[in-house]
């Protein structure tokens, strides 16, 4: 936890189900100081949900005086189940749906920022919602798949296949949990993933972009957010974090918040 989280009152989270064209979607918001400055919106990893931000939105909310909101995405955490399996647009189609989601909750305007794949959701939104999107920070996001990243995931469903590891899935995710590890295995190991790229999405992405990423990421070689930074058309910082993996957030917390707050300012 950063140093600095015990000087200020916690903001008071705000929980709600929103309905959407999709289904109900499960937020929290953290109402900030300033409410004149544009929200922050996170998006979650591949396993993630709006509990396994866990103390960061807080943090990001005080440091940052602004209101941060979180959501679970569909089939995640305590949102509605999905109806099928994700399909090969999983990435880029996410702006149409968080879109919808923030109409339904009266935001004008919105900051992207994502981990992971939720990384690559923001970049999308970045491209896709120009002028509802403002800037996009995409923490330890892959641009191409790999073969490290098909090893890693691989290592991953390996590991989820110890009954006690898969409980703890279960615990943020409930009856979801098997859903939520297919989601994630099954899709990116389909053969028609395996051309998948962000790349496309750069040249129309204009708005400014922070790109963090740790050196040692398991998931992503550095050849990858260097791409990302030169092939974007607007404005774009990328830091790489020496000594840190894929969990920028939580391996160097006040690093990587004192990047977002400089890269905003």
């Amino acid at each position: 936890m950063s140093d600095n989280a015990g000087t200020q009152p916690h903001s008071t989270p705000v929980d709600r189900l929103v309905e959407t064209p999709s289904g109900r979607l499960f937020t929290r918001s953290w109402p900030g100081q300033d409410q004149e400055q544009t929200p922050i919106v996170l998006l979650h990893d591949s396993l993630g949900s709006v509990e396994l931000w866990r103390d960061f939105p807080v943090l990001l909310s005080q440091t940052l005086q602004r209101s941060v909101i979180a959501y679970d995405r569909l089939g995640y955490g305590r949102s509605d189940p999905h109806p099928g399996m994700l399909g090969d647009d999983i990435v880029e189609s996410e702006s149409g749906h968080l879109a919808a989601l923030l109409q339904a909750m009266g935001v004008p305007k919105f900051i992207a920022l994502g981990h992971s794949i939720g990384g690559e959701m923001a970049i999308a939104c970045g491209s896709r919602l120009p002028g509802f999107c403002s800037a996009v920070i995409a923490i330890a996001a892959q641009a191409w798949l790999e073969e490290q990243t098909l090893a890693s995931i691989a290592s991953a469903r390996e590991l989820f296949s110890d009954p006690e590891q898969f409980e703890r899935l279960r615990k943020y995710h409930g009856d979801k949990a098997q859903w939520v590890l297919e989601a994630w295995t099954g899709t990116w190991f389909r053969p028609s993933m395996r051309s998948w790229s962000i790349l496309p999405e750069l040249p129309s992405l204009f708005c400014p972009l922070l790109l963090i990423h740790g050196e040692r990421d398991e998931f992503a070689s550095l050849e990858q957010p260097r791409r990302v930074a030169e092939l974007a058309a607007g404005p774009a910082r990328l830091e790489i974090l020496p000594d840190c993996g894929h969990l920028p957030q939580r391996e160097q917390p006040d690093k990587v918040l004192a990047l977002i707050a400089d890269f905003l300012q």
